[in-house]
């Protein structure tokens, strides 16, 4: 008998969760999906092609945003197959291995992008506070040491997740709360102790979220303190509105992680349509928006794919 318990354990699948009893316009809810994943990918992609193909914007400031836009492409490729799966086909079963595999990238691109939004504050940060210094501080050889040492760290946090919930035998409902896999909310489906995979979670989100959105809070504090102190009120609006994009990516990206993490670990019940929306917010908003307002906010680049689409 323990043996067939085992076999049903490893062999076990997990059912993943759309929005709750809209069951009957899935298929319309996947026009708007579809769409933005389209807008996302196509968006994000122009902004590579321009960027790598115009060598007056291999400039610090959009050496970073192409890190932005390969970030946010990897999260939409990540999660399309199983959200649109889930609207188009109501295909909601997955494996454990894929789960877990997709959780992985899911991290790892989170990660990552919460690094390039620290390094984007920071080149925003010397451009108005050191401005004579902008060229010598960031060069490109430091730039990809800079981009590296993320990657890795995102590696190194990311990697031990797979196997932490590997270990773990699936005896319950198996029915996640997500469109897609993230770690802490598979490991409530385990029918062990959880103790490790708790701890490990929450060090995870305050040593590197935590940690990358203090550092952009006092970056941001030191540019208002700089800005506040320049006489002119044109130059100080015009130092600011270089701070819009990244800001409103910033807001867009930490407010709803962030949310996640608390209300995976302290919400209840009355919370999941919420849990649910700051999910798509994150992941199908986020990677839409980011090339959209980078794109209408940065003149340089808005005429550079004026210019490649007119002619």
């Amino acid at each position: 008998m323990s043996a067939v318990n085992n076999t049903k354990l490893n062999s076990a699948v997990f059912l993943l969760t759309g929005i709750p009893r809209k069951e009957d316009i899935y298929l319309w809810i996947s026009i708007p999906f579809s769409l933005m994943y389209i807008i996302s990918i196509v968006g994000n992609s122009v902004i590579l092609f321009i960027i790598k193909t115009d060598p007056s914007l291999h400039e610090p400031m959009y050496i970073f945003l192409s890190m932005l836009a390969v970030t946010d492409l990897g999260i939409s490729i990540s999660t399309m197959p199983t959200i649109l799966g889930i609207y188009l086909f109501n295909s909601r079963e997955i494996s454990l291995n894929a789960c877990f595999a997709q959780l992985f990238f899911i991290h790892l691109l989170q990660y990552i992008e919460s690094s390039v939004l620290l390094l984007m504050a920071f080149d925003r940060f010397i451009a108005i506070c050191n401005p004579l210094r902008y060229a010598s501080i960031l060069t490109l050889p430091r730039i990809a040491k800079m981009g590296l040492a993320f990657v890795l760290r995102g590696l190194a946090v990311a990697l031990p997740f797979p196997f932490l919930l590997k270990r773990f035998r699936y005896c319950r409902d198996n029915i996640l709360s997500h469109s897609y896999c993230l770690h802490q909310d598979v490991m409530k489906l385990a029918c062990s102790d959880i103790t490790v995979n708790n701890i490990y979670g929450l060090f995870t989100a305050v040593s590197t979220l935590g940690l990358d959105s203090l550092l952009i809070f006092l970056s941001y504090v030191m540019i208002l303190k700089t800005v506040l102190s320049i006489a002119s009120h044109a130059e100080c609006l015009r130092a600011l509105n270089t701070c819009v994009s990244h800001l409103c990516a910033v807001l867009l990206f930490y407010i709803p992680d962030i949310g996640l993490v608390v209300i995976h670990r302290f919400g209840n019940s009355s919370s999941h349509l919420l849990k649910i929306l700051l999910g798509y917010v994150y992941l199908l908003v986020l990677p839409l928006i980011n090339p959209i307002v980078y794109s209408v906010k940065s003149k340089h680049l808005r005429a550079r794919i004026i210019r490649a689409f007119v002619k």
